[in-house]
């Protein structure tokens, strides 16, 4: 039977949201605990898996299996600072025009190997800035995909969309390739804020960029947000949020910005001294989630909204929302095709990535191999564990014994589990009832927490602190 689960604020921790040094313990769980876009996470990715097993995963794909594409484009013509995207900056064509090239022997390579025309459920362009491509890169592109592959006029083609890219001509080329829906970057509307992070982006530019999508047909529109930037306050955040809700988008994403200056080191520039503390995140986060629950969106695991009627929403009630490596989707391919530098492929044997060096991919793909440089091998057991951590991340609540079921396994396969399990029953994060587990509402962003009993990587004493927090 279908799990159908409770409309709630995604990030809503309880009913009298804690304060001090619990509201602090609770905002720093969350950030260091995995997200669980995939699972294995791509923390155990590494280079025993490279170009050839990669190819012979491809070749394993059924042939009668829809297929998802991921296209990632590393480019963008100006620097965020709190950027965390695998992307460079670059002001001239000669770069693109190259990656262009690149990419298009890419998809032929792949098509190649899978064998046939796969059909194609879910098409994504993401970055970097996909809107920096020019007409003739998009038609050129497009025109290589469906040679490629079967897209049907049901499949679902989504868009990143950086608003100050934006042109006609741009706008014109991706809606007659197809683009059925658009997600813009957004962040936050208030200058100050803009000016830290070195992304000055005015509503008008968002709201113009709306209303052209609109007028060529791309009605549905999804706003990214962030909260927990340099100089936010909560009535910051809700100013903002109200200035998108008058932009009616079908979704929103609300996401916590993560300051990791070691990895990404044009973060330095990002003004530390004026990033919220733990405490001020999660009380913008509450205060964005009541806003946008009270405007009639639902919350959609940990950080996105939907009207009611849009298909994540749908989806979410009748038990059947994913979670891939682009956060939560209504998308059902058992197989994610990754095309461009650092893209993730699904595959039947595993998780592959490319590298993010984009002359070392151009290189590889000019040898005439693959680009990939790391993944890892999915075994039966991690299959069953990603089936209870995708629905736990999804619906908070989760039937083992059915997944097990629906794999030929025995649920008593994860007891060890069920022992990690036992100091966050005994506190009403979780509740159990035989194999079914539920998180109940006031625990949502504990359910990282949860799912990390089921993690068989974490190293058992790592899991058990989590559980004993």
């Amino acid at each position: 039977m279908a799990t159908v689960v409770e409309l709630r604020p995604a990030v809503q921790t309880s009913r009298a949201a804690p304060r001090g040094d619990e509201a602090t313990q609770t905002a720093l769980r969350a950030a260091r605990l995995p997200r669980y876009t995939s699972y294995p996470t791509a923390l155990q990715f590494d280079a025993a898996v490279g170009p050839d097993q990669a190819a012979a995963w491809m070749r394993a794909v059924p042939a009668d299996e829809p297929v998802s594409i991921y296209v990632h484009v590393p480019f963008c013509d100006t620097l965020c600072w709190f950027c965390g995207c695998h992307t460079r900056v670059v002001n001239v064509r000669g770069p693109i025009e190259a990656y262009v090239r690149s990419l298009v022997a890419e998809i032929e390579m792949v098509a190649e190997m899978l064998g046939r025309r796969h059909r194609v459920s879910h098409l994504h362009f993401g970055g970097g800035s996909p809107t920096i491509l020019e007409p003739g890169d998009i038609d050129l592109i497009f025109r290589t995909l469906t040679r490629a592959f079967d897209i049907g006029t049901d499949a679902e083609i989504a868009l990143e969309i950086d608003p100050r890219d934006l042109d006609p001509a741009r706008l014109d080329a991706w809606a007659t390739a197809g683009v059925n829906r658009a997600s813009l970057g957004v962040q936050d509307l208030d200058p100050e804020v803009q000016k830290a992070i070195n992304r000055i982006q005015p509503a008008e530019a968002t709201a113009q960029a709306v209303q052209e999508l609109r007028a060529r047909g791309i009605h549905a529109i999804n706003i990214d947000l962030v909260h927990g930037l340099p100089h936010q306050t909560v009535d910051g955040v809700i100013a903002t949020v109200d200035q998108v809700l008058t932009l009616a988008p079908d979704r929103v994403a609300l996401f916590g910005y993560a300051h990791v200056p070691t990895m990404k080191p044009h973060q330095r520039l990002v003004p530390e001294h004026a990033l919220p503390g733990a405490v001020e995140r999660l009380e913008q986060a509450e205060a964005a989630a009541r806003r946008l629950i009270a405007a009639g969106y639902a919350g959609i695991g940990l950080d996105h909204f939907a009207r009611p009627e849009d298909s994540l929403a749908v989806a979410q009630r009748a038990g059947r929302l994913r979670r891939n490596f682009q956060g939560y989707t209504t998308d059902m391919a058992t197989a994610i095709l990754g095309f461009g530098p650092s893209a993730i492929g699904d595959l039947p044997g595993g998780y592959v990535q490319n590298t993010t060096d984009v002359r070392a991919w151009r290189e590889a793909i000019a040898a005439g191999r693959l680009g990939t440089v790391r993944g890892v091998a999915v075994t039966a057991d991690d299959l069953l564990r990603r089936a209870v951590i995708e629905r736990l991340m999804c619906d908070h609540a989760v039937d083992v014994a059915a997944v097990a079921a629906g794999q030929g396994r025995d649920p008593a396969e994860l007891a060890d589990a069920f022992a990690q399990l036992a100091p966050l029953e005994a506190r009403g994060v979780v509740v159990r009832d035989g194999w079914r587990l539920t998180v109940p509402a006031g625990m949502t962003p504990d359910v990282q927490r949860v799912a990390t009993c089921f993690d068989a990587y974490l190293n058992p004493a790592v899991r058990a602190m989590v559980a004993a927090e």
